[in-house]
């Protein structure tokens, strides 16, 4: 809260409080302030403090003030594509779409990662994206790295490099891993790398250069849209239903575009959960052997997910396929361990560009992960999450429906994709100043417009307290009668 008695000026708060906000990303470019008026009953301020702090973000060059319209945050880094390309909504929007312009998605993806290392309380976030650190607790995994560090060992594995591809133990134990879920990958067609995430960024980095043209789910995860759009690529994006992606949109990309690659979470799409159905696969594969571009099955949810979920990769037989997996949510975040499985005539262009990055990965948390697989502890520790996210969802399902949220697809996965019936770009703002991190659902398009959704993680949204904020606060931003919110200290 603004204080009166301190050293700084409350005007000077004010300011500090929305530059921090915009330097940390948790304000976008192109997000519009709070208008006067509601800044200051917000805060408790008079309007000429509202207007003065404004004008200190404007001096300080982080916000422009636009006639009769409010002020701004600034996009210091814009710069439109100047070789326009067709984005497609609709198959009917087909006739009228020539002139539009590639839009550079804001990078306000990372407030969500710099919310996982910089909490902003102590409350569970709603926004996040990963299961709370108590669910993760064991004691296995102190156990693995004992018996992979004795003497002999640790002299061993840290006074060399490892092998390029990853640790051979670890991509047997994975090879046998991906086959229970049909997924034909030898170890020759493994490699470890510093979570999925960088599996990712090792695929983009080998099969695409600036310029080149992107499939990518929509809604889809905030982070791989901003990435990239930081890699300069060029994000086609193709609505994802509960079966699978457009079909007919992404014909007509590759017709006009030729894209290179089309990147998908097939099981528990994130934000709505969707799983792919085996005939849209069937179909995707069929306009990727047609038009010659790769897919990348993010498949992060694995180990929460049905073994017999329908998998592109199993379809394939990784012949246009790669699949992208990691541990970091199930197991330990701190460890970094992901992997990928490509083709074998992909393999060794992977592996250089993966030695340009990061030469190895560390072969110490390799094998002590290989043990863990292969005694059957990873497996038995993710049926435990599975319950009890079954029964978080059941709980957060409960309280989203009775605080008048309507749920936009089958609850599933570890996220909810709710409606709210508000702008929640608006409803993150207000809920950040009481100490709750949203997801709204602009964060989820490559281009970024008002959306009354957001993505819940049901283990953060078990607490009755949050829903009785938000729904104070969606109230108030609906124009309904005023309500009191207490415990609001940040």
């Amino acid at each position: 809260m603004l204080m009166k008695a301190a050293s700084q000026s409350l005007t000077e708060q004010l300011s500090a409080r929305f530059a921090e906000r915009i330097h940390s990303r948790l304000l976008a470019p192109g997000t519009r302030l709070p208008s006067i008026r509601e800044c200051a009953m917000r805060q408790g301020v008079s309007p000429s403090t509202v207007v003065a702090a404004y004008d200190q973000l404007q001096a300080q060059g982080l916000v422009e003030a636009r006639k009769n319209r409010g002020f701004y945050v600034r996009n210091q880094a814009l710069a439109l594509d100047p070789h326009a390309f067709i984005t497609i909504d609709s198959v009917a929007d087909l006739p009228r779409a020539g002139g539009f312009h590639a839009q550079h998605v804001p990078v306000s993806a990372t407030a969500l990662i710099r919310g996982m290392f910089h909490g902003r309380s102590d409350r569970p976030q709603p926004g996040m994206g990963v299961f709370p650190p108590d669910w993760l607790e064991n004691t296995f995994l102190p156990a693995a790295v004992r018996r992979v560090t004795n003497a002999q060992s640790l002299q061993a594995l840290s006074l060399q490099y490892g092998e390029p591809a990853g640790d051979v133990s670890l991509r047997q134990a994975l090879s046998q891993k991906l086959m229970d879920l049909n997924v034909p990958a030898k170890p020759q067609q493994i490699i470890t790398t510093v979570g999925a995430t960088h599996a990712l960024d090792i695929v983009s980095r080998t099969l695409l250069r600036a310029g080149d043209c992107v499939m990518v789910e929509e809604p889809g995860w905030a982070i791989e849209f901003a990435r990239l759009d930081a890699l300069g690529m060029r994000i086609l994006p193709v609505p994802r239903g509960p079966d699978g992606p457009d079909l007919a949109i992404m014909a007509r990309y590759c017709e006009l575009h030729q894209p290179k690659l089309f990147v998908s979470v097939s099981v528990f799409h994130n934000p709505t959960g969707y799983c792919l159905s085996p005939g849209s696969a069937h179909q995707v594969l069929q306009l990727a052997n047609r038009f010659g571009f790769h897919v990348v099955e993010d498949d992060t949810y694995s180990h929460i997910a049905p073994e017999h979920a329908t998998r592109l990769s199993a379809l394939d037989g990784l012949q246009r396929t790669i699949y992208v997996s990691g541990f970091a949510k199930i197991l330990a975040p701190g460890w970094r361990v992901g992997f990928l499985a490509a083709p074998q005539g992909l393999f060794e262009r992977l592996i250089d560009t993966k030695l340009l990055a990061t030469l190895t990965t560390p072969a110490l948390l390799e094998k002590a992960l290989a043990w863990c697989i292969e005694q059957g502890l990873l497996r038995r520790h993710a049926a435990r999450i599975r319950v009890r996210l079954d029964q978080a969802r059941s709980r957060t399902v409960q309280l989203a429906l009775a605080h008048g949220c309507r749920f936009a697809a089958p609850p599933a996965g570890l996220f909810g994709w709710v409606d709210t019936g508000v702008d929640t770009d608006r409803l993150a703002q207000r809920m950040l100043d009481l100490g709750y991190l949203l997801a709204p659902g602009a964060l989820f398009h490559a281009r970024r417009q008002p959306s009354t959704l957001m993505r819940i993680n049901f283990a953060t949204t078990q607490e009755a307290h949050f829903w009785q904020v938000f729904q104070a606060i969606r109230a108030e931003l609906a124009g309904g009668p005023a309500a009191v919110v207490v415990n609001h200290e940040i």
